[in-house]
């Protein structure tokens, strides 16, 4: 199996225990010398050996187990040269696991040059130890216990966090979640507004200025256009715009693959600040990247006008990717487009009467459109046809 991949990625839909081995060839200079193992973060817990020896291992008593990047020493006795085997023992208990995190795999001497590092990406050898038998529908669900350790309580999180502030004034809030939400990502166009008003008259402060991450991309890519929890879940988002004083930071194009976490927090943390400093402190700066507006059909395309689009352009000089066009039928497939002034102009040979456009309707898209402030566009749709989560309350 290549790695760094989730197991269910590389087809293995199973939870459990699964080994993982690779051989590596050392050079006689690192005979003898300690080394430091690198591994990506593991979902959800691991035992790692060295030539047999266990060097180190992660388990349910690290919090965020999940996201916590694997780094152990390797004791100078262990290392010889030539060849040496690294197995990890990976125990996923549900949903997505093993080598999921991002980053990389690699075998070192402490402070190594980037020369002297060898990389452990690429196929490692596998082998099931346990899977675990598939719950039943019949067995039902262990409701999760409340109290005051449960974050998912009512008011928990609220009254430890939040509640306690509410005496003191503030200039604005900074918002950054969404993500265990995208299962019902229509009731997130209800809750998400709700409680932006709830926290405004908490801190009886007017509408003080509320801004907000949209979803950034994660996933596998998919090779055809198809629907998308995230993507509902970000046109939630965006409909969260409606309300008084709001901004919304869009890093379609700075996500992770790999992690639900992606660590490129700079860029977010630069988008949420053009927001500030333009909508509430009043600096002439461009704050948000294009944002649909309104669409008409002539003919046989589809022309889209934005918001916020000075500058319209592809950041590689190629034509716009990731949009997709449907006709009566509804069947998306990939369309070309191309940049006339501010506006994007869509078709497809293939859908001669085109009803419908989507931009970067993923969970994971390939974006290239951006405004001449280096903002990218964020994903929408023209339709309002109903999506996976339409009917989950």
């Amino acid at each position: 199996m290549n790695l760094p991949q989730y197991i269910e990625t590389a087809g293995l839909n199973i939870d459990g225990a699964v080994w993982f081995r690779k051989e590596v060839d050392l050079p006689a200079g690192w005979a003898g010398k300690d080394l430091v193992l690198n591994l990506t973060a593991i979902d959800d817990y691991d035992t790692t050996y060295f030539n047999g020896t266990r060097v180190g291992g992660i388990g349910k008593e690290t919090a965020n187990s999940y996201m916590t990047p694997r780094r152990y020493p390797i004791p100078a006795s262990l290392v010889h040269a030539g060849r040496n085997v690294i197995a990890v023992r990976v125990f996923d208990a549900a949903g997505e696991g093993g080598f999921g995190g991002g980053g990389q795999m690699t075998l070192a001497p402490p402070r190594a040059k980037p020369n002297d590092t060898i990389k452990l990406d690429g196929a490692w050898v596998y082998k099931v130890e346990l899977a675990l038998e598939p719950k039943r529908p019949d067995w039902g669900s262990r409701p999760q216990a409340p109290g005051p350790n449960n974050q998912n309580s009512p008011s928990v999180l609220y009254n430890a966090m939040l509640a306690p502030l509410t005496p003191y004034a503030i200039r604005g809030a900074i918002w950054y979640q969404g993500e265990s939400n995208a299962g019902r990502a229509y009731q997130y166009r209800t809750l998400f507004p709700a409680m932006i008003r709830d926290w405004r008259k908490a801190w009886s402060e007017g509408d003080f200025p509320f801004y907000f991450v949209q979803l950034a991309n994660w996933q596998p890519a998919k090779s055809e256009p198809s629907e998308s929890e995230w993507a509902e879940l970000r046109e939630a988002q965006t409909m969260t715009l409606r309300e008084p004083h709001t901004g919304m930071a869009v890093i379609i194009d700075i996500g992770d693959t790999n992690d639900i976490h992606p660590r490129n927090k700079l860029d977010v943390g630069h988008r949420l600040a053009v927001w500030a400093l333009a909508g509430t402190y009043r600096q002439k700066i461009e704050s948000s990247g294009p944002l649909f507006g309104s669409y008409s059909i002539e003919g046989d395309t589809v022309r889209i006008r934005f918001t916020h689009s000075g500058g319209l352009k592809t950041t590689d000089a190629q034509a716009p990717k990731g949009f997709a066009i449907a006709g009566a039928d509804r069947k998306f497939i990939w369309a070309d487009a191309r940049i006339d002034g501010e506006t994007i102009v869509v078709s497809s040979h293939n859908v001669p009467r085109p009803v419908a456009v989507r931009y970067a309707w993923a969970d994971n898209p390939s974006v290239n459109l951006y405004n001449g402030a280096n903002l990218p566009a964020s994903p929408f749709r023209t339709d309002d046809w109903p999506g996976l989560t339409a009917q989950r309350k």
